[in-house]
């Protein structure tokens, strides 16, 4: 019950500092994204990986770093896509949003935002967790057990 109790808690914490690494960023999830290196870095102790050569073990890391992405994703999703309903106003209402006009109009620009924070970052965020993980692999590899 404890082993439960305690990954429970851990995951809570995880989503807690997520949801104030991209509230740090004011919606832009460029710390959640930073969040996931440290993340990943830690991730083989949180999930007791001896060995990361089985398929299973690789499986795990992998679902955990999606589980991740996942969180950030329901953040990202609640916060920007309630902004589409700018798309049925008038044009200048898009033009004054408030973002950056990264491809020089302010349709394609809003879009291609939404999409950035939406699905472009936690994707990130899912390669950071993973690239932390393969460093602590590469860096410190895990000790092989003798007998």
């Amino acid at each position: 019950m404890s082993i439960l109790v305690n990954r429970t808690f851990r995951i809570a914490m995880f989503v807690a500092i997520d949801v104030i690494a991209v509230g740090m960023g004011m919606g832009v999830p460029i710390f959640a994204i930073l969040l996931g290196f440290p993340v990943g870095w830690f991730l083989p102790a949180f999930l007791g990986i001896r060995s990361p050569y089985t398929s299973g073990d690789l499986r795990a890391v992998l679902r955990a770093a999606a589980l991740t992405s996942g969180v950030t994703l329901l953040i990202t999703a609640l916060i920007w896509l309630p902004a589409l309903r700018v798309l049925g106003g008038p044009p200048a209402k898009i033009a004054n949003f408030g973002i950056p006009l990264i491809l020089y109009q302010p349709l394609p620009s809003f879009i291609a935002w939404i999409v950035l924070m939406v699905i472009i970052s936690p994707i990130l965020q899912m390669l950071t967790t993973l690239l932390g993980c393969i460093l602590r692999y590469a860096l410190r590899p895990p000790q092989q057990p003798t007998g």
